[in-house]
């Protein structure tokens, strides 16, 4: 670990901005139809109880990272392993965030530019950042919240001044029963965004005075923003539309106009786009590169930035054919073969492990104690 510290509200900006980062862009749960919003309040229900888990297992082991954590409570060859799962996951996760980036402002703002060059001017920002450490990345979240929130509800003031939104296209309500939202959240919307908080697993041994109302708030608050923002891309769009949107989001900012002047307000749209998608990846990146620093015992992390991220950047573009491949990969494939093994299964497995440990040592701790009262 490096020698450094963040304090609690760096933390909390940091799940804030990391959670929100890609799922505003797109038109998670909508599979839910109107419900969406609904959704996405049980997946957020289901991101308190997985990062409660997360946040037990910090417990027990404060001062260690995920990468050593896994080796102290499965021993060393199964926890290199699942150190070795991790490390890929969070760069598969960068690569995507990277990769999603790329397409949109491809797609929107710069359609005669190479995805090479988007993609390593966003990889080479990050690396910057990451080779700086955890407490200059931790900085700049605080400044980039306010920042995002400015536009944020800029933005939301100017469509409800513009008289788009139209709340019956949020009826009926529970048309198909409870089964259908329940359904998508436990499918998609636990593991995205709110299950990818096992990431911060390599940050909190650097936070003072770790609470969990911390991360707890974090999700809730990236929760509300995130049903707030379907209810509105719904509200506008309608449950057809925002369906067939790649970027919802930002087909009802250009639906924006206010006295036939302020209108055509997509950089709102996209400031917080990369807002967003920078530090979910630089929180990725840094990550991988600290894991790999600690499980091959690097003295100096920083090393590691620029031939890393490298990798991850060739990486994004490989990863599919075309935006539309990288999403229904996302949807159907990921969470079956990584974010549930990853998010769920092993991390309830390392604390059952840990939990006995720990009771183990108290029991004989507490035998050695009595032996020694009455020795003396």
């Amino acid at each position: 670990m490096e020698k450094a510290k963040i304090s609690g509200s760096q933390l909390f900006t940091l799940m804030m901005l990391f959670e929100f980062g890609t799922a505003f862009l797109l038109p998670i749960a909508i599979e839910a139809k109107q419900d969406a919003w609904l959704s996405i309040m049980f997946g957020m229900i289901g991101g308190f109880l997985l990062f409660l888990v997360y946040y037990q297992l910090y417990r027990y082991y404060p001062n260690l990272l995920l990468v050593d954590l896994t080796q102290e409570i499965m021993g060393k060859w199964i926890g290199r392993l699942f150190s070795f799962l991790y490390l890929f996951y969070f760069a598969n996760l960068a690569s995507r965030v990277i990769r999603d980036f790329g397409d949109m402002l491809l797609t929107f703002a710069y359609p005669d530019t190479p995805l090479f060059i988007v993609n390593a001017l966003l990889m080479f920002v990050v690396i910057y950042t990451v080779s700086k450490g955890i407490e200059v990345l931790a900085r700049s979240s605080q400044l980039l919240f306010i920042l995002l929130y400015f536009f944020a509800i800029s933005g939301f003031l100017l469509i409800v001044c513009s008289g788009l939104i139209d709340f019956k296209n949020l009826k009926p309500v529970l048309e198909g029963g409870i089964w259908l939202p329940l359904k998508v959240s436990l499918t998609q919307n636990v593991y995205f965004p709110f299950g990818e908080t096992i990431v911060f697993l390599m940050i909190l041994p650097y936070v003072k005075n770790m609470s969990k109302g911390i991360g707890l708030s974090a999700i809730g608050l990236t929760g509300i923003n995130l049903m707030i923002t379907m209810i509105i891309n719904v509200s506008v769009l309608g449950v057809s539309l925002t369906a067939r949107s790649q970027f919802p989001l930002l087909s009802t900012v250009q639906s924006i106009q206010v006295a036939d002047f302020l209108e055509r307000l997509d950089v709102f749209f996209m400031l917080t786009a990369v807002i967003g998608g920078f530090i979910r990846t630089s929180v990725l990146f840094y990550a991988v590169v600290i894991g790999t620093a600690n499980l091959f015992k690097i003295k100096s992390p920083s090393k590691l930035c620029y031939p890393l991220g490298l990798v991850i950047l060739f990486y994004s573009l490989s990863l599919a054919n075309n935006y539309e491949e990288l999403i229904q990969e996302g949807i159907k494939a990921l969470p079956y073969y990584l974010d549930i093994p990853l998010q769920v299964i092993i991390p309830l497995l390392l604390l059952t492990v840990a939990f006995f440990k720990n009771r183990a040592k108290l029991k004989q701790s507490g035998v050695n104690l009595h032996k020694s009262n009455r020795h003396s």
